[in-house]
């Protein structure tokens, strides 16, 4: 049975009451094979059978496009976007091909400071937990305790109490202490995880749009203005010298509105003259959404019909997006720019 069966049923969740709703699908990575440290990745297989569902019940516009229309009521009925984060290599190698297969676009919003051979802090203790032989992970030292490390279960397990932990230390510690774990772990500085330039000239190669990530991904909040500012000016700098583009969309960091950032982070990159800017709340955004806190859902079943139905339960409004201050999308914020 074809999956464009959903397709009238998204139509009519998409416009029901006065206006029309966005849903944004936000990816990290696709992996090759299933990786038991990455359940939440999908994999080739599981990312063809949802593009091939998205291709079929949606129509998906590049994000630019989308929040524009949006704006303008002129959203087509179950309208959706793609979005990348980090700069993952996978997303050419492996994403890409798919999209292409499914006459899909796609945002790639890329942390310019990984670019080559770099890799991020997180990547670095999921290294070193696939490293490290069967025992324990001894990271008292470093302040992170001490994990079991005899089963997949017992590696997830730390994952999961590590990575949440490390994460709200304060950025450059954050980054010396996982390098400092993975090298002790025996994990080479030298991974070829992230995209390089050529890859992102690729992507716009192929009809996708690039979008800002930051220069090195720290949390906003614990930034100054000044700081901020720095980091996403670097960050979409790098970015326009790469393609010769202006980037004009942006997703944040760590994107959590209630502990990463704030409406101040909004304002700015509002007045450095983007667009738009995606978080990693979870909900579908309409025209009353503010532009520059647009809410992202996160596609975690692993079925299509379980998927099927959580992109319906998204649209039905079960996930309502944070209303933060500020200018909502029917506000005109491109008369600005």
């Amino acid at each position: 049975m074809s999956a464009g069966i959903w397709r009238p049923a998204y139509r009519m969740l998409a416009t029901r009451g006065r206006t029309r709703r966005l849903l944004v699908f936000i990816f990290h990575r696709v992996l090759a094979t299933p990786d038991p440290l990455l359940p939440y990745e999908p994999d080739v297989q599981q990312f063809d059978w949802m593009m091939r569902l998205v291709s079929e019940n949606f129509s998906v516009l590049h994000l630019e496009e989308a929040v524009y229309r949006l704006a303008t009521d002129d959203l087509p009925p179950a309208a959706a976007c793609l979005t990348f984060d980090d700069g993952y290599r996978d997303n050419v190698e492996l994403a890409l091909p798919i999209l292409r297969r499914y006459g899909l676009v796609g945002t790639f919003f890329v942390a310019t400071a990984f670019l080559g051979n770099g890799r991020m802090w997180n990547d670095d203790i999921v290294e070193a937990v696939r490293r490290l032989g069967s025992g324990r992970a001894e990271w008292g030292g470093f302040g992170l305790g001490s994990h079991a490390l005899t089963t997949a279960a017992d590696r997830l397990r730390c994952l999961n109490t590590v990575l949440p932990t490390l994460k709200y230390y304060p950025h450059r510690e954050r980054e010396r202490l996982a390098r400092a774990i993975a090298r002790q772990s025996g994990v080479t500085d030298q991974l070829t995880l992230m995209m390089a330039p050529e890859h992102i000239n690729i992507l716009v190669a192929r009809g996708m749009d690039i979008g800002a990530h930051s220069h090195t991904h720290p949390i906003l909040s614990q930034l100054t203005v000044e700081e901020v500012r720095d980091e996403l000016a670097r960050g979409r700098a790098e970015l326009e010298r790469i393609t010769g583009r202006a980037v004009r969309v942006l997703a944040y960091p760590n994107g959590d509105t209630r502990r990463d950032l704030s409406v101040r982070d909004a304002d700015l990159i509002r007045d450095m003259g983007f667009v738009c800017a995606v978080t990693t709340d979870w909900g579908v955004a309409d025209r009353a959404t503010n532009p520059f806190l647009m809410p992202r859902f996160t596609p975690w079943d692993r079925t299509p019909t379980r998927f099927a139905l959580r992109c319906a339960w998204a649209l039905a409004g079960q996930m309502s997006p944070q209303r933060k201050s500020g200018r909502s999308v029917a506000e005109g914020i491109w008369t600005q720019t």
